[in-house]
This record gives C-alpha cells, sequence and structure tokens, in this order.
C-alpha cells in the first residue's frame, strides 16, 4: 500500500488493515513476505491474516516482529542459537553415507526430492526415521557454550 503525504498515518493504518480482510489466500501469502521477507507459515489463512496485521502494526508503530520477539526469547534462554533459513539457501547433510540436499525455493517452499515439505522438521523425520529438531539436523541450531 502506497502512503500520499496527504493522508493521516492513522487514516492510512486502518485502511491497510481493513484491505487484508479481503485479500484472497496467494495475495495474503504475498503480503506476509513482502512485510517480513520471511518465508511464509503452514498456517490457515485466517491465522495468517492476524499474523499480517500484527506485522503492519508493529511496523507502523515501531514495534518488535514476530521474528525479533522469537529472537530475544531464545537469547534469554541462552541454550540454543538458530539460524533462520532465508529465500534461495540450500542446505547439505550427509546422513548414512547419503548426501541430501533441500532448498528454500523462491515459491517459499521447502524442497527435497523433489518434493515440497512444510517443514525442516519433516524432512529430517523423513531421512533418519525418527523425530528429530530440522534447524538441529540440518546444523542451524547449535548447543551454545557455557560462559
Amino acid at each position: 500500500m502506497l502512503l500520499t503525504p496527504d493522508t493521516n498515518p492513522s487514516d492510512q493504518l486502518a485502511k491497510h488493515l481493513a484491505a487484508i480482510a479481503d485479500l484472497p489466500a496467494a495475495a495474503l501469502r504475498e503480503e506476509w513476505v513482502q512485510l517480513t521477507r520471511r518465508i511464509v507459515p503452514k498456517v490457515s489463512p485466517s491465522v495468517l491474516r492476524l499474523a499480517v496485521a500484527w506485522e503492519i502494526q508493529a511496523k507502523a508503530h515501531d514495534g518488535l516482529s514476530v521474528a525479533t520477539c522469537q529472537r530475544l526469547e531464545q537469547l534469554a534462554r541462552a541454550k540454543t542459537l538458530a539460524h533462520g533459513t532465508q529465500l534461495g539457501v540450500r542446505l547439505e547433510r550427509e546422513w548414512r553415507g547419503t548426501l541430501h540436499i533441500v532448498t528454500v525455493d523462491k515459491d517459499h517452499g521447502i524442497r527435497w526430492n523433489d518434493r515440497e515439505w512444510s517443514s525442516l522438521s519433516e524432512v529430517a523425520r523423513a531421512i533418519t526415521g525418527t523425530r528429530w529438531s530440522g534447524p538441529a539436523f540440518f546444523g542451524l541450531k547449535q548447543k551454545r557454550r557455557a560462559a
């Protein structure tokens, strides 16, 4: 949504939030990526609509994004350090002599073995046959060292 200098910012925010209610799912996903620069979470359109509205309001009022809140929470616990995935990233992991390559493609999907997956953890589970944290399995999450 473009801002015009002659419009009250509060009115613009209200119009932007109202417009979200009518967005189709595809446009809603595009709005999420544009706002957050992150992969679209695998949630229903109604939940995604709430998350997009929250992000818009956080930006308008200089609040913290969901990603920032999660990162702060992680740092406060000080147990692990995870690195998020970005669009176009390629993750490699050798498991029992086989190299597995996972990509986060431009459509915001996680791809492995010519199939789209909803999470890295699902891929790790398919590879190993056991429950794994996907970020841990692919080396995106490491235990923090004691100070």
